[in-house]
C-alpha cells in the first residue's frame, strides 16, 4: 500500500498529510501537520521544516506526491503562488524519482468529489446525480474558487480548471444595482468580479452596504444571524453563483459546495434564498431541478483531493 504525501499549499499556512490507499475511495489519513508558509524563505526552507515536523513522512520517504497550491500552475510542476513571496518548481525542490504532481488548490477540491469526505457530504439541495456526468465544485473563502470534474470516457475523470472567480459577477433589478454601485464607488474597479461578490470580502462589502460600518469577514459572521438583509443576500449571491457554475459545466453528476465560508457559515447554504436562486432558470431548462447540491464540511478536503489525485495520475508509474 504506497505512502501518499499530500499538500495544500495556502498563502497564509501549508498543510501536509500523510495517507495511505490503493484507490480514492480506500484512502486513510494516517497524520497531518501545519506549518507556516509565511514563516518559510522558500519551498525548500518549508520541506526542511516539514522533514523536523512528527508526520511522519516526508518528501524523501514518500511513494506518491501531490501539492496543491493556491495559484495557478505551469505544467503541473512549477507555480508562483500569487500571495507568497517563493516559488514551487517540483524539479529544483524536490529532487529524486518520487513520482510527483503539482496542481491548483481548486483542482485539489475536485478531486475530493472522488474520495471520502464527497460520501460523509452533507446535502443542501436533493436531487439525483448521474454518475457518468460531470461533477461541479465551487467554494467561497478568501477569494472564490472553481473546478470540475469530466468524465475521460474510459471511466476515469479529467480535472477542470476555471478562473471562474475573475468573471463579473451580473446583478438583477434596481436594488441589486445599488450595491453594485457601491462597490465600485469603494473599489474603484471597472466591474465587480465573483471573487469580490461571494466571498469573505464580499460579506464585509454587504455588511456595511447596508449598516454603514466596517467589520472584518469574522465579525460579520458572527453577527450574521441578526442582521437578516446581509444572510438573505449572501445566501441569495451564493446560490447564484453556484447556479452559474452548475449550468456551465451541466454538472449533472453534483454540484459540491467546499470553502471556509459556507464551513463556518452554514446558514449561507441552508437559507431558503440559496435553494430559490440556484433552481431559478427558465422554463424550458430543467437540468438545475435534479442537480444535487452538498457541502463538504471536512476542512481537510483538499488534502483528501490531493491525495485523490496522486492516486489517480502516478498510481499507474508505481
Amino acid at each position: 500500500m504506497p505512502s501518499i504525501l499530500a499538500a495544500d499549499i495556502g498563502a497564509t499556512n501549508s498543510r501536509f498529510a500523510h495517507f495511505e490507499g490503493e484507490g480514492s475511495e480506500s484512502l486513510r489519513l494516517v497524520n497531518s501537520v501545519w506549518l507556516s508558509s509565511q514563516g518559510a524563505t522558500s519551498f525548500s526552507e518549508l520541506l526542511e521544516g516539514l522533514v523536523s515536523s512528527d508526520l511522519g513522512l516526508d518528501h524523501n520517504q514518500a511513494d506518491l506526491i501531490c501539492l496543491a497550491a493556491a495559484g495557478p500552475v505551469q505544467g503541473e510542476s512549477y507555480c508562483q503562488p500569487p500571495h507568497i513571496a517563493w516559488d514551487i518548481d517540483l524539479g529544483r525542490d524536490l529532487g529524486g524519482d518520487t513520482p510527483s504532481l503539482l496542481i491548483n488548490d481548486f483542482v485539489a477540491q475536485a478531486w475530493a468529489c472522488l474520495s471520502p469526505v464527497a460520501q460523509a457530504a452533507q446535502e443542501v439541495l436533493p436531487g439525483q446525480a448521474d454518475p457518468q456526468a460531470a461533477k461541479a465544485v465551487i467554494g467561497a473563502g478568501s477569494n472564490l474558487g472553481h473546478a470540475a470534474l469530466a468524465p475521460d470516457g474510459r471511466g476515469g475523470w479529467v480535472p477542470v480548471a476555471s478562473e471562474g472567480g475573475h468573471a463579473a459577477f451580473a446583478f438583477f433589478g434596481p436594488e441589486e444595482a445599488a450595491y453594485q454601485e457601491f462597490l465600485g464607488q469603494e473599489r474603484g474597479d471597472p466591474y465587480a468580479i465573483a471573487d469580490t461578490v461571494v466571498s469573505g470580502k464580499g460579506l464585509s462589502y454587504l455588511y456595511q452596504f447596508f449598516t454603514g460600518r466596517k467589520l472584518e469577514p469574522a465579525q460579520v459572521g458572527q453577527a450574521l444571524d441578526s442582521h437578516p438583509p446581509t444572510l438573505e443576500w449572501m445566501a441569495r449571491f451564493y446560490g447564484r453563483a453556484c447556479r452559474q457554475w452548475a449550468l456551465q459545466v451541466v454538472a449533472l453528476g453534483g454540484l459540491y459546495i467546499a470553502g471556509g465560508l459556507a464551513v463556518k457559515l452554514p446558514s449561507l447554504v441552508r437559507h431558503p434564498a440559496f435553494g430559490r436562486e440556484f433552481r431559478l432558470a427558465d422554463p424550458t431548462n430543467r437540468i438545475l431541478g435534479g442537480i444535487p447540491v452538498s457541502l463538504i464540511t471536512d476542512e481537510n478536503s483538499g488534502l483528501w483531493g490531493a491525495a485523490a489525485a496522486a492516486l489517480e495520475r502516478l498510481g499507474p508509474r508505481r
